[in-house]
């Protein structure tokens, strides 16, 4: 059910005056947010982009390369005369040349915060939200659960956990995917912790895979009925089929979700990674080269994302002699000692793959290890730096031969002895305008829609809050301001100023999938008097989405302007609670901006001068509303939301509340308010208890992006459920 959004939430939230003025100064900006990066002796063709690392065009091929020594230690000062690069075994002059070095900064607090005391209040989520400029690291980590044991599962979610909790870095953008749940979770590119824990949550086995697939075990298909989408017929026929189709099926399976997942890095910043945790992928078995092909396509798509594919075998350290579990009873000789060469043969074969894939790309393949966390650490630790190497390729190697473009395959050297070179090994005789052509209309939208970033075509400023209601239950309410100066305006023979705009909403659950959708056309038509206002103030697009199960939601909006061919995106998560555990929760938290400067008296009625009895009108700045949230210093903050499932004290039948407010720059407090009691009114059922309070902003604050936080405490509720919290960000300017 649709709601008018705009006037029933500010209407809840009436500013009460409790003015605070924060006078101390604030922390210093985390010098973790910084990306840095160092080049040296560069040289670039005319076509050369920026941010590119890997490119292919007629007039420059380049590539990234890591070197290291004996110990594995990265070598970072090597020259071009230090190498030496081939292209189908011919050698190519190198044109382009320099060090890209990805510095974590020193003194980086990686781990997440201890849990807190019981009286200090949870602390917001820093750089949830990343600018392309703040990104240092893109990794993607998937796992391969269409073949992958219900050992090697457990295993993985626990390295999953180590990896948010302690080797996460402020910078990354992160996405945990599973091979069986294909492009859904590709929604789910983050720096947001909250959202990675609540996906690796639900990493589950999946019972469409029924072990090990080189094993060759049965698969029983009672368990199944309707898994996956398949219905019965398709079920049987998939069960009845050879145990190899099976393995094909499973393995293309992984491949498309891998391809997926780099086709959506390909516009990402810099450098990115694929991590693959999978108990092994083999592609020799099949009776053509399909599984080989397909491998290869991948490997070119990959090669011009900038994608490097790792790959980990979870199984560990295997062993493939004899155990006690077999029977070697009245069996020859030979029989005995081939079933161990099957097995490491099938070992063998099963890690093929995985070794492809990451050597071809520049990764390296991680196996015969128990310790899965250390290799990720192994992973991360090569991400610290790379070079970028160019040549200028011959016109040859993008001429069709016998009506196809051939695999040109590429070979890098070092000079100096004891040093080892990782690169990519190859490309399609295809330019990357060719491989990836513009697609205009509903791609343009979908590219939008699933990129982790805002887009700056038309600029957009998005708000969701979490509320909930006794009829219709929990919802996600969501405000979007829209920069009309971005928009394009014909002007009509009447003076009138109409445009065209497409939008499109998506909203998406913790597995990736979709849970609400939204996708309509506007036709906007505007006065001549009334056009210059709306340049000047924009307009907001209201949004409404029932949320049926607790959890946390992504809800990422797409605006299009199909006359200019330009399109702004945004996104924000929202974590919905579950208030049928009658625990203290809190609604979202509204904030805007509220500048007495700005306040002028109205006229009379009668046309006199203005008095002291006349009824004031605000002048409202459209950048300080909730949808947009721009503040300037020495002006008020005002705020409100709703508190939910108090206890209410069986005497007076009244709830006993304290509020605190802190005030966070880079995750810092510059401003902490004193615990005061929550003066409440008559309520007719106490199920909502409305709150609000305003706070002066000081005129020493440093400009800036911050948050404020609300902190409740419930005097009556047993200890672990006293407290409450709830924040918002909001930007400060001079």
């Amino acid at each position: 059910m649709k709601r008018t959004l705009v006037l029933p939430l500010f209407a809840l939230f009436v500013c009460a005056s409790a003015p605070a003025v924060p006078q101390s100064k604030p922390a210093d900006k985390d010098p973790s947010q910084k990306t840095q990066t160092q080049a040296k002796s560069s040289s670039s063709p005319q076509d050369q982009k920026e941010g590119d690392v890997v490119r292919i065009s007629v007039t420059l091929v380049q590539i990234d390369a890591v070197v290291t020594d004996q110990r594995g230690k990265h070598v970072t000062d090597l020259k071009a005369a230090d190498f030496e690069l081939f292209e189908d075994n011919r050698r190519q002059q190198i044109t382009n040349f320099s060090y890209i070095a990805a510095q974590p900064t020193t003194g980086e607090a990686a781990a997440s915060p201890k849990v807190p005391e019981p009286r200090v209040p949870p602390v917001p989520p820093v750089g949830t939200t990343l600018r392309p400029d703040q990104v240092r690291r893109t990794i993607a980590l998937v796992v391969d659960d269409l073949g992958m044991s219900f050992e090697s599962i457990g295993a993985v979610k626990q390295s999953l956990r180590k990896f948010v909790d302690e080797q996460m870095q402020p910078g990354d953008l992160v996405a945990i995917i599973q091979t069986g749940k294909g492009s859904g979770a590709l929604q789910q590119f983050t720096s947001n912790k909250r959202l990675l824990h609540a996906t690796i949550d639900r990493v589950r086995f999946n019972l469409m895979f029924g072990g090990d697939l080189g094993a060759f075990k049965p698969m029983q298909s009672a368990p199944f009925a309707g898994a996956g989408g398949l219905g019965a017929g398709q079920m049987a026929a998939f069960m009845s089929s050879s145990e190899l189709s099976r393995e094909d099926t499973f393995r293309s399976g992984t491949l498309g979700t891998i391809s997926l997942v780099v086709s959506g890095l390909k516009d990402f910043p810099g450098r990115k990674s694929v991590v693959l945790l999978s108990d092994g992928i083999t592609i020799m078995r099949a009776s053509d080269n399909r599984m080989l092909d397909a491998m290869r396509k991948l490997v070119d798509a990959a090669n011009r994302a900038s994608v490097v594919v790792y790959t980990i075998d979870v199984r560990g350290l295997q062993y493939t002699g004899l155990t006690a579990a077999d029977s070697t009873a009245f069996r020859p000789v030979t029989d005995i000692n081939q079933l161990s060469l099957n097995r490491s043969a099938h070992l063998n074969d099963s890690q093929a793959g995985l070794h492809y894939l990451a050597n071809q790309t520049g990764g390296f393949f991680v196996r015969n290890t128990n310790n899965i966390p250390e290799g990720v650490t192994r992973v991360l630790d090569d991400q610290r730096g790379y070079y970028l190497i160019g040549y200028i390729p011959e016109q040859s190697s993008f001429k069709d031969v016998r009506g196809k473009r051939e695999f040109h395959n590429l070979s890098l050297k070092v000079k100096q002895a004891g040093l080892r070179v990782r690169s990519r090994t190859g490309f399609y005789g295809l330019t990357d305008e060719e491989a990836s052509p513009t697609a205009p209309g509903a791609q343009q939208i979908v590219k939008a829609i699933t990129s982790p970033f805002a887009s700056g075509d038309i600029h957009l400023k998005l708000t969701s809050l979490f509320g909930h209601e006794d009829k219709e239950g929990a919802f996600m309410r969501s405000i979007m301001h829209i920069d009309a100066r971005d928009i394009t305006f014909s002007e009509e023979p009447d003076g009138h100023r109409k445009a065209t705009l497409e939008i499109v909403a998506f909203t998406f659950g913790g597995d990736g999938e979709i849970v609400g959708r939204e996708a309509r056309g506007y036709n906007l038509s505007v006065q001549s008097d009334g056009f210059q206002k709306l340049l000047s103030q924009g307009f907001i697009y209201a949004l409404n989405v029932p949320i049926k199960r607790p959890g946390g939601y992504q809800l990422r909006v797409a605006v299009r302007d199909p006359s200019a061919q330009r399109v702004g995106s945004a996104s924000q998560f929202v974590d919905v609670p579950d208030i049928g555990k009658k625990k203290l929760t809190l609604s979202g938290l509204v904030v805007s901006g509220y500048d007495p400067a700005t306040a002028t008296k109205s006229a009379t009625p009668g046309g006199g001068q203005n008095t002291a009895n006349d009824a004031t009108v605000e002048a409202i700045d459209p950048a300080s509303t909730p949808a947009v949230r721009v503040l300037k210093r020495g002006t008020f903050l005002d705020y409100g939301f709703l508190i939910y499932n108090a206890q209410l004290d069986p005497k007076t039948a009244k709830p006993q509340l304290e509020t605190q407010l802190l005030l966070l720059k880079d995750g810092r407090p510059v401003f902490t308010g004193k615990v005061i009691p929550l003066a409440v009114g008559e309520e007719p059922d106490w199920k909502h208890i409305p709150a609000s309070g305003r706070l002066r902003l000081g005129d020493d604050l440093a400009p800036g992006e911050y948050m404020v936080q609300i902190v409740v405490t419930d005097k009556l509720a047993k200890e672990k459920d006293r407290l409450a919290t709830q924040w918002m960000d909001f930007e400060l300017v001079k």
